[in-house]
């Protein structure tokens, strides 16, 4: 038996092609579509200005959802992270993170992830699949169903579970239906892409037409220390990575974010510090700091605050441009695929 669409994995013209096959004029799927995304509906029976039959034949045309938010835990500072349980059975991370005004909402594009980041729970499980487009979308509809009313997501980053660049083509399409005037309607410049840097696909996201930011995990400064760190076969050179973020800029205006995870010891050093601002200094790019958030079995430690202060003082004497990103969910499992760690090892020990 085929499984029906999901109706946060269609774009506007698709949803048009589906009603059209039962004599719906166009001006319905904006009203679906209305619905779905700006009134927040959760069954086609809400959608009260559709007529009645309708409804009931929408209902065997296209799924509301094809997820489910499985579990929820809230921290005390408001960060939100849910377990969304898709409908073969897996299950994927988002997380909600307030501060101040904005309501950042950071995605999962794959069920697992394969290129296993050492300080990283999200591929702890190696790669299941891929998510379709109406995954990834639903995850943000889940988050926003977190908020007030009058509250909405204000920014997304594809940082969650799994490498977005290895599934190009689902993150692009549902990149395009979260920034569409008929879907979330959020501005690409507030949506940024995360990735390790896939040879090749940086690119491909540059020329895509889409004027998101781009966040490449970086981590260590050269190819030793960072394959020690990241042992992807697949991995860019530094070097590579640091000539994909300029052509980033030149082809799209937006400047590139080189994230560093920062694990006591290993890559916090002064001298790492000044070998990367050599490096850095060149390119149109910020290095954004993240001071390890820990997990629980794994070999790495937070750094101390004086490690961090002198890591990032040595980047600014060497002309980076440097951020801080603040540490946000730790009493709910807050790293990367922790959360579904821990709800995995529950099911498993039960």
């Amino acid at each position: 038996m085929s499984v029906l669409p999901a109706l946060g994995g269609l774009d506007r013209d698709e949803l048009v092609r589906l009603l059209a096959k039962t004599g719906e004029p166009a001006y319905r799927a904006d009203q679906v579509l209305q619905w779905f995304y700006g009134r927040r509906a959760l069954s086609f029976d809400e959608m009260s200005n559709l007529p009645s039959s309708l409804r009931a034949r929408l209902a065997g045309q296209v799924r509301l959802f094809s997820t489910r938010v499985a579990e929820t835990r809230t921290d005390l500072d408001g960060t939100v992270k849910l377990v969304v349980a898709l409908a073969d059975g897996h299950s994927i991370e988002s997380v909600m993170i307030p501060e101040g005004a904005r309501r950042t909402g950071c995605l999962s594009t794959q069920v697992g992830c394969p290129v296993r980041c050492r300080f990283c729970a999200s591929g702890a499980h190696g790669l299941e699949r891929n998510l379709d487009a109406a995954e990834i979308v639903e995850q943000a509809l889940h988050l926003v169903s977190t908020l007030p009313a009058d509250e909405h997501l204000t920014h997304l980053v594809f940082m969650g579970i799994g490498e977005g660049l290895l599934n190009l083509q689902s993150l692009v399409k549902a990149i395009r239906i979260l920034n569409a005037p008929w879907g979330v309607h959020l501005g690409a410049r507030r949506m940024t892409v995360s990735t390790v840097g896939i040879p090749g696909a940086v690119s491909a996201l540059a020329r895509v037409g889409l004027q998101v930011n781009l966040a490449i995990s970086l981590h260590a400064p050269n190819d030793g220390l960072r394959a020690r760190l990241i042992p992807y076969k697949g991995l860019a050179r530094v070097d590579d990575l640091i000539d994909a973020a300029e052509d980033f800029y030149l082809a799209t205006g937006r400047e590139a974010t080189f994230e560093y995870v920062l694990l006591a010891g290993l890559n916090d050093s002064p001298e790492l510090a000044r070998e990367l601002a050599r490096k850095i200094k060149p390119c149109h790019a910020t290095v954004n700091l993240i001071p390890y958030n820990e997990v629980e079995g794994a070999p790495f430690s937070t750094p101390s605050a004086e490690a961090v202060k002198t890591f990032r003082r040595t980047l600014e004497e060497g002309k980076v441009h440097v951020t801080m990103r603040r540490r946000h969910g730790t009493p709910i499992a807050g790293a990367c695929g922790q959360l579904r760690l821990d709800v995995l090892k529950r099911h498993t020990d039960g």
